[in-house]
């Protein structure tokens, strides 16, 4: 017998949740998305190959869009990345096609890659794409420099094991779940 995932049956329930359409304060968006921009400028600091060809790409815009949240990414001359401005014509456009956060989430725990559709400039795509390949957040090097290396060490092993565990979880459920294994 065959059961269900508790994913599915949340899921179930969120879409039928009549969720107002709530709007966080463009001040909130502006700040998260500029807090995005030096996280991302202090992993691609770690690669010196991915700021040289970042930097190749000066003022190009690359505009990530997920059902209506959307940003714009400037790439400027020192290799890093800037916020785009929003009225600028992006030269490449990635849509994350899954609309649903959970499946998305569980496909990223999975280790997949998210589905997208890219339109624009091939280049700017190809370089993107080498970034996504390539470019690493050593999260545990960081944690390592605030509370030293012994401590960082096992907690960087605690939770490999945790999504190692949740790796097994979803991929058992998604199995025991007919209609989610043959997507």
């Amino acid at each position: 017998m065959a059961t269900q995932s508790p994913f599915s049956l949340l899921e179930s329930f969120l879409k039928d949740f009549p969720f107002p359409q709530l709007q966080p304060p463009i001040w909130a968006v502006d700040e998260v998305q500029r807090r995005i921009v030096l996280l991302l400028n202090h992993i691609l600091l770690e690669e010196p190959e991915a700021t040289k060809r970042l930097a190749r790409q000066k003022g190009r815009i690359v505009q990530l869009q997920w059902r209506s949240f959307s940003m714009k990414f400037s790439a400027t001359a020192a290799g890093l990345l800037d916020l785009g401005p929003v009225e600028a014509k992006p030269d490449l456009v990635l849509t994350l096609t899954e609309e649903s956060p959970l499946t998305l989430a569980q496909g990223v725990l999975r280790g997949d890659r998210p589905a997208v559709r890219v339109a624009g400039d091939v280049q700017l795509a190809a370089e993107v794409n080498w970034l996504v390949d390539h470019v690493r957040w050593d999260l545990e090097e960081d944690l390592a420099r605030i509370v030293g290396d012994a401590p960082a060490h096992t907690l960087g092993q605690v939770v490999r094991s945790m999504v190692r565990t949740l790796r097994q979880f979803i991929g058992a459920s998604t199995a025991d779940d007919p209609g989610k294994a043959s997507s």
